[in-house]
């Protein structure tokens, strides 16, 4: 495992110093790193960082692909090392690059960095095209939820392990205490939600935790609006997002005409009385009903669209990774499970990334003399089967085209099976957000209990593999790509230009956002 700190200072030194760095943030798996000039960047250089597994650049914001866990440590160090370097000189590293990267301008092939930077060019195509104001929304809805991924998946699998003593009738004197554990953050969800949407937009976390409190408050029991009485998390996680960004807007407003020497009292008094008061009167009821119909709608298309519309969600979710959409998923499925449990939809999504790694598998036995193409997919497959995906969708599946289809054929083909089920009345469903693939496995639960939910996840992720794999294997290379894998593979090993070998792949942006639609 890459040291945290000296990959944080190769970062650092490839995008061009601390003074080209305007913004630095992070995800489950991305670092997301915006630059004040791209001229600076040395991309190339830091695509082919050891712990690097992807680097994909879209105007000024470069997105760094390191994989859950070590993105949260660098993180931490390079904002230290932006910190300790406030005045460090830009450009130097990435003029010390540049050389190596038009050195190597023009080299192809099917080696791990050329095919990650095939991917870049698809990713910051597609990203240019639907970077409106649609996405930026979507993103910035999506970071209200992506901070409380860890939890949920820490409570979910606590829930899980809970449920399954339980129904076992094993340690009754624990099940108690593990109750406890995996419902505490949950009660409390609304607060932090609230504390996450009044911090990204523009507010204090506090006191839009504040007026997320107002849901789940039990007093919300003694209080009719409209003639009609409100229940304790009516509304939800939406309510509560709706009243967090509510009161950012009302703070920013009362900090602007509010007079320095009593702000400290009339601002925070004012934000809680005038958006809490809303948030109770007005937004409760308004987000209730829309969570209800979430709900409703969600598991009204699987169990009456069943094994179609598993085909169509799970065939579709690689392209919205590919455009970012699938983060506008994030509050549909925590609104799913904060009502009833779980959510419907993960697990049928989840096969997307199933039939890519089917896809990925038949590359590696069909061209296993390739070293570079074996190198490429042996490094990212580990973290595609703990529900990474990224590094297979950006360094081989979509570069190369057709596997990125046949992946897609794959993930329909293990939706529709997980519709099934859901049409027959077990619905399969999952617990917590954040997993995919095999960490998806102990947080199912469903209608019929964690041992249908475990059969029809699992019987789609066995289809999944089967058929991206097969699919690939039959059609998923076309002929002038596999004569120039294949030329390379049988290139003699001491021929100094085999791992250059030019591979005549020219996968347009146009066409591969032809192909995911």
């Amino acid at each position: 495992m890459p040291d945290a700190q000296q990959l944080a200072q190769q970062i650092l030194d490839s995008v061009g110093g601390s003074a080209n760095i305007a913004d630095v943030e992070n995800c489950m798996t991305r670092l997301r790193v915006e630059v004040v000039s791209t001229d600076a960047v040395a991309l190339d250089e830091l695509k082919s960082t050891e712990g690097v597994m992807a680097a994909l650049a879209a105007g000024s914001n470069l997105q760094i692909v390191l994989g859950p866990g070590l993105v949260d440590r660098v993180a931490d160090d390079l904002e230290a090392l932006r910190a300790a370097a406030p005045s460090a000189a830009a450009g130097g590293a990435g003029a010390s690059s540049a050389a190596a990267a038009s050195d190597a301008s023009g080299a192809s092939g099917a080696s791990p960095e050329e095919l990650a930077a095939r991917g870049a060019s698809i990713k910051a195509s597609a990203r240019s095209r639907s970077d409106g104001r649609t996405m930026r929304a979507i993103r910035k809805v999506s970071a209200i939820f992506i901070p409380l991924i860890p939890a949920l998946i820490a409570c979910g699998l606590i829930a899980g392990i809970n449920g399954i003593l339980t129904n076992l009738g094993w340690l009754p004197g624990v099940t108690p205490f593990l109750g406890v554990l995996s419902s505490g953050f949950l009660s409390l969800l609304a607060v932090f939600v609230g504390m996450n949407a009044a911090k990204e937009f523009g507010g204090t976390p506090i006191l839009g935790g504040a007026v997320g409190g107002i849901i789940v408050a039990a007093g919300v029991a003694n209080v009719t609006v409209f003639g009609e009485t409100l229940a304790p998390g009516q509304g939800g996680v939406l309510g509560a997002m709706a009243g967090g960004i509510l009161a950012a807007y009302v703070e920013r407003f009362m900090r602007k005409v509010t007079p320095d020497v009593i702000a400290l009292i009339v601002v925070p008094t004012v934000t809680v009385l005038v958006a809490g008061s809303i948030t109770l009167g007005v937004l409760m009821s308004v987000a209730g009903v829309v969570s209800v119909a979430i709900g409703t709608a969600a598991t009204w298309l699987l169990a009456n669209g069943g094994a179609f519309a598993g085909f169509v969600l799970g065939g579709l979710f690689l392209p919205l990774v590919m455009t970012g959409m699938h983060q506008g998923l994030i509050p549909i499925h925590t609104t799913l499970i904060d009502q009833t449990g779980w959510t419907v939809l993960l697990p049928v999504l989840a096969m997307g990334g199933a039939g890519q790694i089917g896809a990925c598998i038949a590359l590696w036995v069909r061209f296993r003399s390739n070293a570079s193409l074996v190198r490429t997919i042996r490094g990212a497959l580990p973290a595609g089967l703990l529900g990474v995906g990224e590094p297979l969708i950006y360094g081989v599946t979509l570069p190369l085209g057709r596997p990125f289809i046949t992946a897609c054929i794959g993930g329909a083909f293990g939706g529709g099976v997980v519709g099934l089920f859901d049409q027959l009345g077990h619905s399969v469903g999952a617990i917590a957000i954040g997993a995919s693939d095999l960490s998806l496995l102990p947080l199912l639960n469903g209608s019929s209990g964690y041992g249908w939910a475990l059969l029809g996840y699992g019987s789609g992720l066995i289809v999944a593999y089967v058929v991206g794999f097969v699919a690939t294997l039959l059609f998923g290379v076309s002929d002038s790509v596999r004569a120039d894998l294949e030329a390379q593979s049988s290139a003699p090993s001491g021929d100094p230009v085999a791992p250059h070998a030019p591979l005549d792949v020219q996968v347009t942006p146009a066409d591969s956002a032809g192909a995911a639609r």
